[in-house]
């Protein structure tokens, strides 16, 4: 089956042709920048969010965003620190959110859900002027720090962006891209593309533990300081090591040929009861080895 994806016409066609329909043009840009902007104005407006300030985080930091893609917004609050905040606070924090994005007129009951006991609490709203669907964290240091990592992976090849999206769009379409049904989120299935990738011959992405040389586990809990621009400059000087010692040996297989493999690849992963997938050092690693891989189920 894999042999005949790679020089299948039809499928090659298919796959640009779904590309075309759900890759973001400098429109779909626009409008999040100007739904990011929205929020920030009602988010100045509340005497208890002084100083606060809105930060992007998931696929739209990652350039991994399609045109009907959710905005992940984290609200940071404004005296400089990244300690812990308590899940009262945040659930006190949203609530007053929720309440000037409806005074405001931003959007409707109808559109809005408030989720205050999930692990994480969220506020879900949809933008009247814009459109665009947004889930509202408070504090969300992992989400940022994680998606800040995944824009540096996607610098790498632009066929993992495109692959990313192809993955999402199937998964969509089969039912199993909704959490809340116990099904894969759209960070595991970035995750699976990033391994397909890592574990390709020749590779044509790197371990995390090449590109991020800190402990991610331990960096994206809260009480970590984030210092973008640290990180900004180490994934830089480490996947321009990677692409220097890979040159003259690019894994030139087609999107159409890894999309053929990836199937091929994961069609089994029930079987890996003991093990888990570890993007970090690119490979299947037991369990028993590190069994706080299940508690935290980072990278």
């Amino acid at each position: 089956m894999v042999d005949s994806v790679h020089d299948n016409i039809v499928l090659n066609k298919c796959i640009k042709d779904i590309l075309a329909l759900i890759k973001p043009v400098e429109d779909d840009r626009s409008k999040r920048l100007s739904t990011i902007q929205e929020l920030e104005n009602c988010i100045h407006s509340l005497a208890s969010l002084s100083g606060a300030a809105v930060k992007p985080f998931g696929s739209f930091v990652s350039d991994l965003y399609s045109k009907s893609g959710d905005l992940d917004l984290s609200v940071q609050f404004g005296n400089g620190s990244n300690h812990p905040i308590n899940k009262k606070k945040k659930q006190n924090a949203l609530r007053d959110v929720r309440k000037a994005l409806l005074s405001r007129g931003v959007t409707g009951y109808m559109q809005m859900q408030f989720i205050p006991h999930a692990r994480v609490p969220v506020l879900q709203y949809v933008s009247k002027q814009f459109g665009i669907s947004c889930d509202i964290s408070i504090g969300n240091f992992a989400g940022r720090i994680k998606s800040k990592i995944f824009y540096w992976v996607n610098t790498v090849d632009e066929r993992f962006g495109d692959m990313v999206l192809l993955i999402k769009e199937w998964a969509k379409a089969q039912n199993i891209n909704d959490p809340k049904s116990g099904t894969l989120n759209s960070y595991s299935l970035c995750l699976l593309v990033l391994y397909h990738f890592q574990t390709s011959e020749p590779p044509i992405l790197p371990p995390l533990n090449e590109i991020y040389e800190g402990n991610i586990a331990g960096d994206v809990t809260e009480a970590a300081l984030f210092d973008e621009q640290h990180l900004d400059e180490v994934c830089a000087a480490n996947i321009e090591r990677f692409r220097l010692q890979n040159k003259g040996r690019r894994n030139e297989t087609s999107t159409c040929r890894l999309l053929g493999t990836f199937f091929q690849k994961f069609a089994h992963i029930n079987a890996l009861t003991d093990n888990v997938i570890s993007t970090y050092s690119g490979q299947i690693e037991r369990i028993q080895n590190n069994p706080s891989w299940m508690r935290l189920k980072i990278l």
